[in-house]
């Protein structure tokens, strides 16, 4: 009963917090809920027309939704490269940061599984996705596994940060006995839903163009350059309008793992340009699509160049420990890094794999406004997930928070 006092004190003092700031705080939120309402209202219209308002179609069924669950896969398994040297290797630079990155990491699985839904229809086709009621599937199927993998991560990011804020909110020290085992488990979890992502995939050998034995392992390097690099971000703006200061060296450090990260994607990319055209066959179509455009149709080509300018540029960058160490070029970068992974992961890996369709057809795909919409909606929503769960992780940490002790804002 105890605990369930202390638990409703949390949850009031939590919404006190989340319900007061700067003026700058209410027109954040204000502009995520205005966004969010714009999603909503093109979710609508997509449950009552159906698909059919979206660009998708019976030759390319993945687009907009699925191009950024995949990059919030990433993004999300990225937390681990936080948690591995915050609670395995003890280092203290990365104790600051990691219940942010942890907040990220439950921000982004809440969008993946947000993007699902979009992409199936509805949510009143999800009982197809719980075991017992629905046709599970497991374990042949790998979405099955997906489905495992990611709410598996979701638990554990939600438990752990969870544990550890409630033992600070009433001014105890968290036991390391609690939360140690689980912040293991989540690294390997990390590891695991990127590469059970990557072997769906894989795994439909209809498409060419993703049966590539480096797909799992190029998912966790762009994962571990765009997610950190997402992370520094956060960082930068939340010690910019919080009492709650990022050290310098803290951020030198994620830098670092973005900048060895962006390093080995750039390489991986080289691998897979040399394999698709150095000795090309007819399953190079889809890369060729990609690349140079098939039969005058070009719709990818600006936007996969594009993001490889800006991969290089920003890690030849980044390789620079000057130009690292300056924070304007660093965070300018940072943006620079991030856009260009999902511009690559998203349209340059999904789009592509459907064509040329299995008859040689081109159908080319381009995103209606209506998933446009939906899509900045469900951005909007991690995004005010995340900010409420910074400003209460932060109001704990920071010691506003306490159990029995009125918030000071």
């Amino acid at each position: 009963m105890k605990r369930l006092k202390v638990f409703g004190s949390l949850v009031k003092d939590s919404l006190d917090t989340i319900t007061h700031g700067s003026k700058k705080y209410h027109l954040w939120m204000a502009l995520l809920t205005f966004v969010m309402l714009v999603g909503m209202y093109c979710y609508s219209i997509q449950l009552e027309q159906g698909l059919s308002v979206t660009g998708m179609t019976d030759r390319v069924s993945w687009g907009l939704y699925i191009s950024n669950f995949t990059f919030l896969v990433g993004v999300a398994a990225a937390a681990v490269m936080l948690v591995m040297p915050t609670y395995v290797l003890k280092d203290i630079d990365f104790k600051q940061a990691v219940l942010i990155g942890e907040g990220l990491a439950v921000a982004a699985l809440i969008m993946c599984l947000a993007f699902v839904i979009a992409d199936m229809g509805g949510p009143s086709v999800l009982w197809h996705m719980i075991p017992g009621i629905g046709v599970f599937n497991f374990p042949n199927s790998m979405l099955t596994w997906d489905v495992l993998v990611l709410n598996g991560y979701l638990f554990l990011n939600i438990s752990i940060p969870f544990y550890i804020l409630f033992r600070r909110y009433q001014g105890k020290t968290p036991n390391p006995k609690v939360y140690i085992p689980g912040a293991l488990l989540s690294v390997f979890w990390a590891v695991g839903i990127h590469l059970v992502t990557a072997f769906l995939y894989q795994g439909l050998q209809a498409r060419p163009f993703w049966n590539n034995a480096l797909l799992g392992p190029r998912f966790l390097a762009s994962a571990f350059a765009a997610g950190p690099a997402l992370i520094i971000l956060v960082l930068a703006i939340i010690r910019t309008f919080t009492a709650f200061k990022i050290e310098d060296k803290t951020i030198k450090k994620i830098a670092m793992v973005v900048t060895v990260a962006a390093q080995i994607n750039l390489i991986m990319l080289i691998s897979e340009l040399f394999k698709e055209f150095y000795a090309p066959t007819h399953h190079s179509e889809s890369a060729y699509y990609l690349f140079f455009g098939l039969e005058g149709k070009t719709a990818l080509l600006p936007w996969i160049w594009t993001s490889i300018s800006m991969n290089v540029v920003a890690t030849v960058i980044l390789t620079f420990h000057k130009l690292r160490n300056n924070f304007k070029i660093l965070f300018f970068v940072c943006i620079l890094l991030f856009a260009a992974i999902w511009i690559e992961k998203g349209f340059g890996l999904i789009v592509p794999g459907f064509i040329p369709g299995p008859y040689g057809k081109i159908a080319e795909y381009t995103p209606t406004g209506i998933e446009i919409g939906v899509t900045l909606g469900i951005w909007a929503l991690g995004a005010f997930v995340f900010t409420i769960l910074a400003k209460t992780a932060i109001g704990i940490e920071l010691g506003k928070l306490r159990y029995k002790k009125k918030n000071v804002n």
